[in-house]
């Protein structure tokens, strides 16, 4: 929850054999889904039957060439059912896009289910981190907070470790066995439904196309999503909300040589987070001697443009970190204003109670569970979505089930676990940046003794210290074992997890404020606008008061 802040992490090529663990036994794969025909693109004269057959084949238009869309694309190519598919991708061939990608051993273990050959050719380019040392230090005083152990929970139930993969790479593997059935330049802007309950989509050219199915998997700023719901695709109405946050992000070849310190990269390392005061700092190992590093820091909208950086990017970060840890100045300083990119971050509140589907149409990935990128899962979650829905696609027999079995059994099974992951994705960064704190320190240390940042912030943060071990062994137990979305009692043990983040919530809340921590819950989405700012108020009036009780008893920050 609060640690996996190795965001979408990332590679580039790299061996394909994990360092210090055996080499894994694939399954044998079978097909799981393959198109049996050329895909159609115009509606015949007549309808067909209700019947799927190898005669009749069901024919799926996928919205969006990402990686959502593109696994999907795989799981139809790779089955013996009588499924047709296009993908229907806005972008030229030619433009590859997006930087690293965080793969998590639920992901890999997903790849492995789909096609042993798939999974080795994402294995031969994956940089592996789940094996290596990965937590959390404090930004301040350069020492541990606390460790995670990722390699124990994939090495127990035989699966891969969590690596990150060069989205660029990962489009590369993923179209070798689709590229025939994708259309580039043929964005969706709309569709509608004719009489038989089909789908006929407008691209971006003009074009009208017909299919049996459509799956919006266009992200964040879905077109298919507005459409099915009658909304904008951008702007308050889209349901796309600010989430306060913006990142900036560098990559860059690092060593020793890089600065004149000689601090240079940790190979011993996967990934580290540095917490402080309203900011945190993440360096990543991508491979080949490249690391990645981010930044996030509590701002407005659109602070690229209203933010001055006179010195550039490179000096505003190192001032705005000063004083921090010298790891974190060290890999600032080798970095150039040309490897620095700045974004704001949006994400969408669980969609517990707002569609996920109509008709013969279905979201998939960011078009309906957009989420921040602190547990490195949106595009894990993206490909547990094109699994079921394969799974619910190639099994129907009659066109007249798609319709119940996307509005029942794929919304079913993704609901509980996507919007859990979104709700622990908002909850870290609200926590991370305005709640965490470097730790307090009362009592001897080296023989002198220290009475340090006791403030509120200071002592919660200290308090979670020795639990967040503990928790960050189940959290990873729920995301690597429930990957197969099919929900058993004994799942209900993971209720331990939303219980921790409501009690860590709770303690935040009167240093974050109310509206802030229950935000990380996505209270709105479950008790509408006005319950939850009523719920915040109430919050925001005790907040105060405690805070300066105990901010009193402190009396001061880092080193009185």
């Amino acid at each position: 929850m609060l640690a996996l802040c190795a965001l979408s992490a990332a590679l580039s090529l790299r061996t394909g054999v994990r360092p210090g663990a055996a080499p894994v036994a694939l399954r044998s794969s079978q097909p799981r889904c393959q198109a049996v025909a050329e895909p159609p693109t115009k509606r015949a004269t007549t309808p067909p039957s209700d019947a799927i057959s190898s005669d009749e084949p069901l024919h799926v238009l996928i919205a969006g060439g990402g990686v959502g869309g593109l696994i999907l694309a795989n799981c139809l190519e790779l089955s013996n059912a009588p499924v047709t598919y296009t993908v229907l991708e806005k972008y030229s061939g030619d433009k590859k896009f997006g930087g690293p990608i965080q793969l998590a051993s639920n992901a890999m273990q997903a790849f492995r289910d789909i096609d042993a050959d798939l999974f080795s050719e994402i294995e031969q380019r994956a940089t592996w981190t789940g094996n290596r040392t990965n937590g959390i230090k404090d930004g301040i005083r350069d020492e541990w907070y606390a460790k995670f152990d990722l390699k124990s929970p994939a090495e127990s139930r035989s699966m891969p470790f969590t690596c990150v993969v060069d989205r660029p790479d990962l489009q590369d593997i993923l179209l070798k066995r689709c590229n025939h059935n994708v259309r580039n330049e043929a964005g969706v802007e709309s569709y509608t439904t004719d009489a038989s309950g089909g789908v006929v989509v407008t691209t971006s050219n003009g074009e009208e196309i017909h299919g049996d199915v459509l799956i919006g998997a266009d992200g964040i700023w879905s077109n298919v999503r507005a459409s099915m719901t009658n909304t904008p695709t951008r702007g308050p109405e889209s349901g796309v909300a600010y989430s306060g946050y913006t990142v900036f992000a560098g990559e860059l070849a690092y060593n020793k040589d890089s600065t004149s310190s000689d601090i240079g990269p940790d190979p011993a390392c996967g990934y580290k987070v540095y917490i402080g005061p309203q900011q945190y700092f993440v360096i990543t190992d991508i491979g080949r001697g490249n690391y990645q590093w981010y930044a996030f820091l509590a701002r407005p909208a659109d602070s690229t443009a209203t933010e001055p950086k006179p010195e550039g990017t490179p000096k505003f970060l190192q001032d705005l970190f000063t004083g921090w840890s010298p790891e974190v100045f060290d890999i600032l300083e080798a970095t150039k204003e040309e490897e620095i990119e700045q974004r704001d971050l949006y994400d969408r509140p669980p969609s517990v109670f707002k569609p996920w589907t109509k008709g013969n149409v279905a979201l998939l990935g960011d078009a309906i569970h957009a989420m921040m990128p602190n547990l490195g899962q949106g595009g894990c979650q993206a490909l547990e979505d094109a699994v079921v829905l394969s799974e619910v696609l190639t099994t129907a027999s009659k066109r007249s089930e798609i319709s119940d079995a996307l509005s029942g059994d794929y919304r079913n099974r993704r609901l509980t676990r996507s919007a859990s992951v979104q709700g622990l994705s908002r909850f870290a960064s609200d926590i991370i940046i305005r709640g965490f704190d470097t730790p307090c320190k009362v009592g001897f240390y080296d023989g002198k003794f220290l009475f340090e940042n006791v403030n509120y912030a200071g002592i919660v943060t200290r308090l979670l210290q020795p639990i967040l071990p503990i928790f960050f062994s189940v959290q990873f137990a729920f995301l690597y074992e429930g990957y197969r979305n099919e929900w058993s009692a004994k799942d209900l043990k993971y209720l331990a997890i939303p219980a921790f983040g409501v009690a860590v919530l709770f303690l935040f809340s009167f240093v974050v404020g109310g509206e802030v921590a229950l935000g990380g819950l996505a209270l709105e989405s479950l008790l509408g606008v006005e319950a939850a700012e009523g719920v915040s108020l109430w919050f925001a009036e005790q907040s105060e008061a405690i805070t300066q009780v105990i901010d009193s008893i402190g009396g001061g920050g880092v080193g009185l």
